[in-house]
């Protein structure tokens, strides 16, 4: 028999804390669970540590810590929905208050009080009320969709089956600082190359309505027949000056019609098979998931979830339904009993052989949560020089092709005027 420590939710939201002792952790949450208590955190104490005294009155309520000024988040005034920075400031200190022994009711109300944004305030006092009325936290958090996302709920869902809901929250909040981070830096790689593209179809726009228009008039003088490539340019500016509100319009709606298609299932798998057969785009996407599959999965297991539950948690971290699809299949041979690498070594558009060969040693070797950590963080410094090397060659391409835009109307224009010197001779 073993000790374990456990900290765990009574009816009326309060933390308590006690020592059970079970021949497992499975017995130890039944037991647990049939004194009426939801388990947020459990823990097998040392060998050498002495059980922790209860003087045989059962779990004792945790004592309360001062209220600190927490703040759950900040946005813009006006702002309606919950930013990623609110969300994440709320699981991280929501993960600290519960550590510090903060009954769970009163956490939630310290969360929702200190909110500086009205919206803040709103969600975090639903999610208090749902609780208090005998709500799980991940059952709570499931019925705001738009806010939590289905990953969030399902390790939040994890850590309250296992006991360890402020280890999980912690680890959360440590996952959404480094996606932020990571997302931030493709956004800052991709706005030269989007400016550079902007101001591209400024000045095209503007050479096809005010400049060209003006040479049509010295060419009609003439009554000379045009160039090919000065008859293109001259089609073109037509066509924009005469229907380019109708052109934009039409344009507008297709793309919110790709947008409803998308939405729908067969569409966004469709969409996403597409990115993963382009050349350069595919293995980025592809190395992207394998990434956050990686992280997801040893930051679980790293806190005590079973591997089965894990895998259906970090799997819907990859984003791409058809790697989705790929890796449910990988977690049914898991089930029948098959190791983990073998089971993932047939994703060779997601984990690479040499992935799949260290993920099988340390799986054999006990280190499988380390070994999953440290190959994310390989494959999202080795995306971040990629991307750098992409955005480099990026930026010179779209200079040459604005370049060639703009060389090839003003050689268009140009051309017929010296036609127009002979045909005056």
């Amino acid at each position: 028999m073993a000790a374990f420590t456990y900290k765990a939710l009574q009816s009326d939201g309060s933390l308590v804390e006690g020592t059970v002792e079970a021949g497992g952790r499975h017995q130890a949450m039944q037991q647990i669970e049939g004194r009426g208590l939801r388990p947020v955190r459990l823990t097998e104490q040392a060998a050498t540590s002495a059980p922790a005294k209860t003087n045989g009155r059962g779990p004792r309520t945790v004592a309360s810590a001062s209220d600190s000024p927490a703040r759950s988040g900040w946005s813009l005034p006006g702002s309606g929905r919950i930013t990623a920075r609110m969300l994440e400031n709320f699981t991280r200190l929501l993960s600290s208050l519960l550590a510090a022994g903060v009954p769970f009711s009163r956490a939630l109300v310290i969360l929702h009080r200190e909110a500086v944004a009205p919206v803040a305030k709103a969600k975090w006092k639903e999610i208090h009320d749902l609780v208090v009325d005998g709500m799980s936290l991940s059952s709570a958090m499931a019925r705001s969709p738009e806010t939590f996302p289905r990953v969030y709920v399902a390790m939040v869902e994890a850590g309250e089956a296992g006991g360890f809901l402020d280890v999980v929250l912690a680890q959360i909040a440590d996952f959404q600082a480094r996606e932020k981070e990571l997302k931030s830096k493709v956004l800052a790689a991709l706005v030269y190359p989007a400016v550079l593209l902007v101001l591209a179809l400024a000045v095209i726009i503007f050479l096809l309505v005010f400049f060209i228009p003006r040479f049509q008039l010295v060419f009609k003088g003439f009554n000379a027949e045009l160039p090919l490539i000065t008859q293109v340019i001259v089609s073109a500016s037509e066509l924009v000056r005469n229907y380019g509100l109708i052109v934009a319009v039409v344009a507008g709606g297709i793309v919110f019609a790709l947008r409803g298609w998308l939405a729908s299932d067969r569409g966004r798998r469709s969409w996403e098979g597409l990115l993963l057969r382009f050349p350069a785009v595919g293995p980025l996407i592809a190395q992207y998931a394998m990434a956050r599959f990686c992280r997801m999965l040893g930051t679980l297991i790293g806190a005590g979830v079973p591997l089965i539950q894990g895998l259906n948690v970090a799997r819907r971290s990859i984003g791409n339904q058809i790697l989705v699809d790929a890796v449910t299949d990988s977690i049914e041979r898991v089930k029948e009993g098959q190791p983990l690498g073998t089971s993932l070594a047939r994703n060779r558009a997601l984990f690479p052989g040499a992935v799949i060969e260290m993920i099988s040693v340390a799986e054999e070797s006990g280190r499988l949560d380390k070994e999953l950590v440290r190959i994310a963080g390989t494959t999202e410094a080795d995306l971040d020089r990629q991307l750098k090397t992409v955005v480099s060659l990026a930026e010179p391409v779209l200079l040459f092709l604005i370049a060639a835009f703009v060389g090839t109307i003003f050689i268009g224009m140009l051309i017929p005027i010296f036609s127009l010197q002979d045909h005056i001779r």
